[in-house]
């Protein structure tokens, strides 16, 4: 299946890009890598924010390849796609997806589930997708790099 497939589904939605929504989506992303290091917070928190770190990187190549997800299973198809993307690994998707659903139950439905392992595993993933979507966008989609 091909990102245009998908956006037959309704899964995802066309979407034209800009260097600045570029910018601003690595911003967030940027912030939250900061944020995410912060040891005065909890775990949960931590886990939280470097996942979004992650899920703005995917959102960034999402919207460099011309799409956007559509509100059902936002985060779970921003996250798939980026094997149509960047073409990431299989397991890269398994272990953002796992860290969705963990992030999921300390946000909406039970506190100090995470362990600091966890926190520290999301946020090194994250900053390794952040590289990852630099570079990839480097060779892909160099008119979209802010100046």
């Amino acid at each position: 299946m091909s990102l245009t497939d998908w956006a037959r589904n309704g899964w995802l939605v066309e979407h034209r890009t800009s260097p600045q929504e570029i910018a601003d989506l690595l911003g967030v992303a940027d912030r939250d890598l900061r944020d995410g290091a912060v040891k005065d917070l909890s775990e949960d928190w931590r886990l939280a924010i470097a996942y979004n770190a992650a899920l703005q990187c995917a959102t960034t190549a999402l919207a460099a390849c011309g799409y956007r997800a559509s509100r059902d299973a936002y985060h779970y198809r921003v996250i798939q796609s980026l094997a149509h993307s960047i073409g990431a690994d299989a397991n890269l998707i398994a272990q953002l997806d796992a860290f969705r659903k963990k992030r999921n139950i300390g946000d909406y439905e039970r506190a100090g589930l995470v362990s600091e392992t966890e926190a520290r595993e999301m946020l090194a993933l994250a900053r390794a997708l952040r590289k990852c979507v630099e570079k990839w966008l480097r060779q892909n989609h160099s008119h979209l790099r802010p100046t």
